[in-house]
């Protein structure tokens, strides 16, 4: 190998960038979200008082589904709505709650049920314009079995009020929603 010259390889390693520990966030913006939440009060319409007022999830979901197909016939019965939660009120213990339930109740802020629901975003208009439309009735024999117990047995009506809605479910949860409508 005459007239060839040595070669030498070499091989160097690049240099690494010196590491320092930052702390950086990531903020993640959802332009879309898949869902929209309400957080409904069923409230009784009638000229009796009715006693432990509560709602079982099967009742929850015929009132909606009531709700949904008489506003939008059969594609409102085709929405879907998942519950998530429903609150029933607990009954007064002491003196003092009664005095506060009763004060509440002749401020119209009685003690309801409250169910938490969630529909796909895109029917939450439509569900927002049914639910709050909508007034169901309570007759006897439900009310024996159902909602509540009216004190001389006759029926009523049921309405849902419409507490809060939002696209994201902790800002319906951490928020009252009060100060909306305050000026």
């Amino acid at each position: 190998m005459a007239g060839q010259e040595d070669i030498a390889m070499t091989t160097e390693t690049a240099p690494k960038p010196p590491t320092t520990t930052t702390n950086s966030t990531q903020h993640l913006t959802s332009r879309n979200p898949q869902w929209t939440y309400f957080k409904l009060q069923l409230i009784p319409h009638s000229s009796h008082p009715i006693k432990n007022f509560t709602i079982d999830p099967l009742t929850a979901r015929s009132y909606l589904t009531s709700a949904l197909s008489q506003f939008l016939g059969l594609m409102g019965s085709s929405i879907g709505i998942d519950i998530l939660k429903i609150e029933n009120p607990s009954p007064p213990l002491r003196l003092e709650q009664q005095q506060q339930q009763q004060q509440n109740e002749s401020n119209g802020r009685g003690d309801f049920p409250n169910v938490w629901i969630r529909v796909p975003r895109d029917d939450g208009a439509a569900v927002l314009a049914a639910l709050s439309s909508w007034v169901g009735s309570l007759s006897s024999s439900s009310t024996s079995t159902g909602p509540g117990d009216s004190e001389d047995g006759e029926g009523g009506g049921v309405a849902w009020r419409i507490c809060a809605k939002g696209n994201y479910l902790s800002a319906i949860v951490h928020g009252s929603g009060e100060g909306a409508f305050s000026p």
